[in-house]
């Protein structure tokens, strides 16, 4: 299985010692069992020797269980941080593209339902491995005893294994059902809780998403898990039918055979009757090994990559630049709405400190995308970006990226200016707060935001006060005038743009606000993921592009 696998990939020194302490357990659970046997066929079982030997057993098979549940408790819960932790890293260092193309409820359901899948077979390994040992053990004790009814007791458990084996396949088939509906029902609570307002506002629309999206799923979801879990339990419970006609056969037939004592019937009855217990948890534990298999898989076909500086401190230094080219850069994707692959194509484009550039285009032309592909989110599938003389490679990606502050139309704002050294830059802060006009709603302490509960263009001003903060080379806002009022929106053009301009920054502004473009040195026009124009702005230029704009 893919889950024991994984535990020992994260502490093989534990899961060993683990298991050595178990076997100790089991071992010595086994010899209470053959010393009671032998205690019941003595005149006097009173001997100290055989007290003392008891309870040494006894107490040996408490501190080693103990021991071994102690180690495995420790390997699971710290198998599960590594576990969240490596995800979280492998989600860092994927590229954009393949995080939007697996979409976010897929992400998120490997985050929560998986790695849940995944702990709660972790959790019970402890309690696997132990009773696992004591099985075995009784059965080495059994062997002991009479290895032709042993022999027989093993052709009754390889029925159970192979019956149960059978059942677990057709239950794992439910379940890989159930998960890959659990992707569904994530995207359909992302459209509850993100599209509230519209289902509230459109009675029809709300119950055309509850009664044909959300219920079907819901459903479908419930059925796969109750009909594999169904199987799950009636082959534990077909398992344990098996042992218990092994224990009528010992009892009933074992008479029969001239070689099979009195005692050796007392023996067998006693460890099958100890191992049914733990026989049974196993059974009953076994589904949680399968779902967590299914959980591990569905991880793996995520195909998200782990980048090895993806969380180190050497790509972090922040420093300016001469020139950067980018030349033949190509981007390909598909467009599910448009049925239809989207390519996106630079030929030859240049941007220097001190200067303000306008992205301009009608929707859909790629003006996201080309914003996304300068600041290194998208890999480009051909091409080169030369930054000062030097080719930017996917080793070097990462560095690169830090040369942007950006601010996305569909950004997000974190509550903590995160990355930021707020001692040495309190001040500033401050003052930005007032200059965007915050300062009587937001509140800075100790680098955590009093609210960002605010309205859209508020928390816009929010996250350019981060990308002053962060004070890079080079500034990408993303329609970021579109949410202000327009006394604010002239602040922004006029005064914020041009004081960035003044300390040497490089600002990309993708905008439909024509009436602002003669303060820029230049304005990109794209048309469906080319560039028809690149013009310097002069006033006869700059009234012919409005003109056509």
């Amino acid at each position: 299985m893919k889950i024991f696998k994984f535990l020992f990939s994260t502490s093989k020194v534990n899961v060993v010692l683990a298991i050595v302490a178990g076997i100790i357990s089991g071992g010595s659970g086994t010899l209470v069992i053959a010393l009671v046997n032998h205690i019941l066929t003595l005149e006097n079982p009173g001997m100290l020797r055989i007290i003392l030997g008891f309870a040494g057993l006894c107490l040996a098979m408490l501190l080693t269980s103990f021991v071994s549940g102690y180690l495995l408790i420790r390997l699971a819960q710290g198998s599960i941080i590594e576990l969240r932790l490596d995800l979280s890293k492998r989600i860092l260092s994927t590229p954009l593209r393949v995080l939007e193309e697996k979409g976010p409820h897929r992400l998120l359901a490997s985050l929560t339902d998986d790695v849940a899948a995944i702990m709660n077979a972790v959790s019970v390994s402890p309690m696997l491995i132990t009773n696992l040992v004591i099985v075995l053990g009784c059965l080495g004790y059994m062997g002991f005893l009479s290895l032709p009814v042993l022999g027989i007791g093993l052709g009754f458990m390889l029925a159970a294994f192979l019956s149960y084996q059978l059942l677990m396949k057709f239950a794992n088939k439910y379940l890989i059902q159930a998960r890959e509906k659990q992707d569904e029902l994530f995207n359909h609570f992302n459209a509850l809780t993100q599209g509230t307002k519209e289902l509230k506002t459109n009675k029809k629309r709300r119950l055309s998403f509850f009664q044909d999206e959300l219920e079907p799923t819901v459903h479908g979801v419930y059925q796969s898990t109750v009909r594999g879990m169904t199987l799950y339990t009636f082959a534990g419970n077909w398992g344990q039918l098996l042992f218990l006609f092994f224990i009528g056969f010992v009892l009933f037939l074992g008479p029969v055979f001239s070689s099979v004592s009195s005692e050796i019937l007392v023996g067998y009855t006693l460890a099958i009757l100890y191992m049914m217990t733990p026989l049974i948890t196993i059974l009953n534990i076994m589904p949680n090994f399968g779902r967590a298999n299914i959980s591990l898989k569905k991880i793996d076909s995520l195909g998200l990559s782990l980048g090895d500086d993806v969380l180190t401190e050497n790509n972090l230094e922040k420093r300016g630049y001469e020139k950067l080219e980018f030349k033949g850069l190509t981007h390909q994707y598909y467009r599910e709405k448009e049925d239809l692959n989207f390519t996106l194509k630079i030929d030859n484009l240049t941007f220097t400190p001190g200067e303000i550039v306008f992205l301009v285009g009608g929707n859909g032309s790629g003006k996201t995308t080309l914003a996304k592909m300068l600041t290194g989110l998208y890999l480009p599938d051909s091409g080169s970006i030369i930054l000062d003389g030097e080719e930017v490679t996917k080793d070097s990606i990462d560095h690169y990226r830090q040369l942007f502050s950006v601010v996305f139309s569909d950004f997000y704002l974190f509550d903590n200016l995160l990355g930021i050294d707020l001692e040495k830059q309190q001040e500033e802060a401050q003052h930005y707060l007032e200059l965007l006009q915050l300062d009587h709603k937001v509140t800075i302490r100790n680098g955590k935001l009093s609210t960002t509960r605010l309205s859209q263009g508020q928390r816009k001003r929010l996250a350019l006060l981060t990308a002053y903060l962060e004070d890079r080379p080079f500034y990408v806002f993303d329609e970021w005038a579109a949410d202000q009022d327009p006394v604010f929106k002239e602040i922004f053009y006029t005064h914020l743009l041009q004081d960035l301009k003044e300390r040497g920054k490089t600002i990309l502004v993708i905008s439909h606000d024509d009436q602002y473009f003669h303060l820029a040195e230049r304005v990109i026009n794209v048309d469906y993921g080319r560039i028809v124009s690149d013009e310097r702005m002069e006033s006869s230029k700059y009234r012919h592009l409005v003109a056509e704009y």
